[in-house]
C-alpha cells in the first residue's frame, strides 16, 4: 500500500504565483496554502498507516482522538477566541502558548504537533516521512526562515504536552496483560470462527476516558438471560437474526458489507490464509467527518474542532462499550447457531474477536452521529464515498443520525448482532455524544 501521494497533495493544497519575494538572501516563491486541505490529507495519512498497521479499532480510536487534539490546540490560534478543548478533559495539563508579540503559521504548528504524537503512536513511521518532508517543504517556500522555526517549535511543544497524557492513560500497562480466551460456560463469549482467535482489547475499559467519569459510567443492564428455551427473549433474538439471515435481501447485504469495516477479515483459500485490511468502523466515521468538512466548506479550524470532538467521541464510546463487552462476555450468535440450529451457518460479515454485547460499531456510530450534527446542521446530507477504495462501495444519507441508524442495523443482517444489543448500543453512544458536548459546553 502506498501511503505518500506527494504530487497529489501538491496540486490539491497548493496555488503557486510566479512572484518571487528575498528572505535572507534567499528567493522564496509566493505560496497560497489551502490550509483545511493540509489537515484532511494529514488525517488520511494517518488513515492508511492505521489500516497498513492494523490497528485495532478501539486502537485506532486513540491514534484518532490524540492526533486531532494536538492538532486542534495548535492551530486554535489562528481564530481569536477559539477556546481549548483540551483544558476541560480529564487529565491534560496546560496547553502550550504562542508568543503574541511573534508571527507563527499555525496550520504549519498544527501538523508538526499532529505528527509529533503520530510518531509515538504508530508503527509505520518511515512511511509517514516522504510525506511529512514534502509538506514542510511546501511551508518552507511560504515564509520566512525564522517564522517556519518557530511554528514548527511551538507544534513540536504542543505534541509533547498531549503526548505527557498519552502516556499515562493506562495503554502501556494493558500491552502486557493476558490474552483473553473466554469461556466455555453457557451463553458466554468464546472464540469464533475461522480462526478463533483471543478477544480484541479485553482491559479496554482501563484506558482513561476522555470526557466520561469511567468507564462504566453509562454501563447497560444485563443482556437477555441465555436460554435454549424457543419462547425466551434471547432465543427471540437469535430466531430474529437467523431467519433475516436465511431470507437476506441484496440490499440488506449490501448494507451489511457497506458497514463492515472490519479492520483485520481473514480469508481461506484452501491451504492459503490471506487478510484483507480495510478501514476500522471509527476510521469510517472520520471519513465522513472530512466529507462533511469538505461539503461545507470548514475553515482549517472548525475542521481541526470536528476531526477533535468526533474522535474523542469514538474513544470515549470505545472505552465504554468494551466495559460491557467483557463484564457481560455476551454469546455470539454464530456460536449459539452453529452449536444448536445450524452447525454450519456462516454470517454474511465474519464475526469481529469481542464479545456481543453491546454493539461496538453502532456504539461508536450513534456517539460520532450526535457530535458531527452539532457541527454541521440536523438535515446535513452526503455521499458518503470514505470506504470506496477498500470496499468499492458509496452510499447516500440524508443526516449522520439517519447513517448511524442504518449502521445499527447493518449488523443484524450481517448477522454479528442480535437486535438488542444493536438497540443498547444507540443509546451508550448518544449518551456518550452527548456527555462530550456538555463537557465542552457545546449545546
Amino acid at each position: 500500500m502506498k501511503h505518500i501521494r506527494t504530487n497529489q497533495f501538491l496540486l490539491t493544497i497548493l496555488l503557486v504565483s510566479s512572484s518571487i519575494f528575498f528572505s535572507c538572501g534567499k528567493a522564496k516563491k509566493s505560496v497560497t496554502i489551502n490550509d483545511a486541505e493540509v489537515l484532511h490529507q494529514n488525517t488520511d495519512q494517518i488513515t492508511q498507516v492505521i489500516i497498513y498497521d492494523i490497528f485495532s479499532p478501539p486502537v485506532a480510536s486513540r491514534i484518532y482522538a490524540y492526533t486531532s487534539l494536538a492538532a486542534y490546540e495548535a492551530i486554535r490560534f489562528a481564530k481569536a477566541n477559539a477556546p481549548s478543548i483540551a483544558s476541560k478533559l480529564n487529565g491534560f495539563k496546560q496547553m502550550p502558548e504562542p508568543d503574541k508579540a511573534k508571527a507563527y503559521n499555525y496550520t504549519l504548528a498544527a501538523s508538526k504537533a499532529f505528527f509529533t504524537v503520530a510518531h509515538k503512536l504508530v508503527f509505520a513511521v518511515d512511511s509517514l516521512k516522504p510525506y511529512e518532508d514534502s509538506l514542510y517543504n511546501v511551508f518552507k517556500e511560504s515564509m520566512d526562515d525564522s517564522t517556519f522555526q518557530r511554528s514548527v517549535s511551538f507544534g513540536e511543544s504542543v505534541g509533547n504536552a498531549i503526548l505527557l497524557r498519552a502516556d499515562s492513560d493506562n495503554y502501556a500497562i494493558t500491552r502486557s496483560m493476558p490474552k483473553y480466551l473466554g469461556s466455555h460456560e453457557p451463553g458466554k463469549w468464546r472464540p469464533t470462527p475461522p480462526d478463533y482467535m483471543d478477544g480484541v482489547e479485553p482491559y479496554w475499559n482501563k484506558i482513561k476516558p476522555f470526557v466520561l467519569d469511567s468507564a462504566n459510567q453509562y454501563r447497560p443492564g444485563p443482556p437477555p438471560v441465555f436460554s435454549k428455551d424457543t419462547t425466551s427473549e434471547f432465543y427471540k433474538n437469535v430466531k430474529e437474526l437467523y431467519t433475516i439471515n436465511k431470507t437476506i435481501t441484496k440490499e440488506q447485504t449490501n448494507i451489511a458489507k457497506f458497514w463492515d469495516d472490519n479492520a483485520f477479515i481473514v480469508e481461506h483459500n484452501g491451504h492459503l490464509t490471506y487478510a484483507t485490511k480495510k478501514i476500522t468502523p471509527g476510521g469510517h466515521w472520520i471519513g465522513i467527518t472530512t466529507i462533511a468538512c469538505r461539503k461545507s466548506k470548514a475553515d482549517a479550524v472548525k475542521s481541526a474542532e470536528a476531526y477533535a470532538l468526533t474522535s474523542m467521541g469514538l474513544l470515549d464510546a470505545f472505552i465504554a462499550c468494551w466495559d460491557s463487552k467483557y463484564v457481560y462476555n455476551y454469546i455470539r450468535p454464530v456460536t449459539f447457531i452453529n452449536d444448536e440450529i445450524e452447525k454450519n451457518w456462516d454470517p454474511i460479515l465474519q464475526t469481529p474477536a469481542h464479545p456481543e454485547y453491546s454493539c461496538g460499531h453502532c456504539t461508536i456510530s450513534s456517539a460520532a452521529s450526535i457530535i458531527l450534527t452539532y457541527l454541521f446542521g440536523d438535515n446535513f446530507s452526503f455521499h458518503d464515498n470514505s470506504d470506496e477504495a477498500y470496499n468499492g462501495m458509496a452510499r447516500d444519507f440524508t443526516s449522520f443520525i439517519q447513517a448511524s441508524e442504518e449502521t445499527g442495523i447493518s449488523r443484524l443482517y450481517g448477522g454479528i448482532h442480535f437486535h438488542n444489543s444493536i438497540n443498547v448500543g444507540k443509546v451508550l453512544g448518544k449518551k456518550v455524544g452527548y456527555k462530550v458536548l456538555d463537557r465542552l459546553q457545546l449545546k
